[in-house]
């Protein structure tokens, strides 16, 4: 396949999957029950925190969660009280328990206190062109407070070479506008084109099969080629491509 034959087949992929309906099976369907910037924004985030494994399961716990924060999610996180938290007990997804969803309520009241906001505090504060060093930058914050060294496990740290798939699919949320009403494009002091793929198994298994990845492992090192192949189709917004791959992948059984 030449490079615009690609370009060509994972353009029509996008348009196909890049529309409204994507979201009526998808978690990004959490965030979109909100308009206020900073509900969408730890909304999205705590969906994307749990976002493995039966999609049908994320959106259930997500939606519980979002029960749980009164529907309300920035007012609660800014605003409670240790008793507030008690309802949590018995939350649980896979091995995100209530315990640490209650530290990621401390931990984001921290970020909003000291850190002037999820947006401020992911933002690439150097020439770089990935989020890689900003990613982790953000989980020191994160755990600045006082938490249980467990729950640190649910925050990726790529600078220990992990592709950080659910904070990379979270970024994709909040910095993307694709006009198309799925993607919200909130952060303005971003930019797409610095955006990485949330690389899985699916979207992984797809791009070998494209030639898009020769790399074994998906992390780190799998995504920085991906990251290169994907810049040279668009490289303002290379992102657009994990509608494609992921369609192809899970809807199409393509690899």
């Amino acid at each position: 396949m030449t490079h615009q034959d690609l370009k060509d087949f994972l353009d029509e992929k996008v348009v196909l999957y890049n529309n409204p309906k994507f979201i009526e099976a998808d978690p990004i369907q959490i965030p979109h029950q909100f308009s206020k910037k900073e509900d969408i924004e730890i909304a999205a985030f705590l969906t994307a925190t749990i976002s493995w494994g039966n999609r049908k399961m994320i959106i259930q716990n997500a939606s519980k969660m979002m029960e749980l924060l009164d529907y309300h999610p920035y007012d609660f996180v800014m605003n409670h009280q240790e008793n507030d938290l008690k309802s949590f007990e018995n939350f649980v997804h896979r091995t995100f328990n209530s315990g640490d969803l209650k530290q990621f309520i401390k931990s984001l009241k921290h970020i909003y206190q000291n850190h002037d906001g999820l947006e401020k505090a992911l933002l690439i504060k150097d020439d770089s062109k990935t989020y890689q060093k900003a990613i982790h930058e953000f989980k020191g914050f994160f755990f600045e407070i006082p938490h249980q060294n467990r729950t640190k496990k649910h925050i990726s740290d790529p600078m220990k070479n992990t592709a950080a798939k659910r904070i990379n699919m979270f970024l994709r949320w909040m910095v993307r506008n694709d006009k198309t009403g799925v993607d919200f494009g909130i952060w303005k002091t971003h930019s797409p084109a610095n955006l990485s793929c949330p690389l899985d198994v699916h979207s992984g298994n797809v791009a070998r099969k494209l030639n898009l990845i020769s790399r074994v492992q998906n992390d780190w090192k799998a995504l920085s080629e991906l990251d290169k192949k994907l810049r040279k189709l668009d490289k303002n917004d290379p992102v657009k491509y994990d509608f494609a791959l992921f369609g192809l992948g899970v809807f199409e059984k393509f690899s």
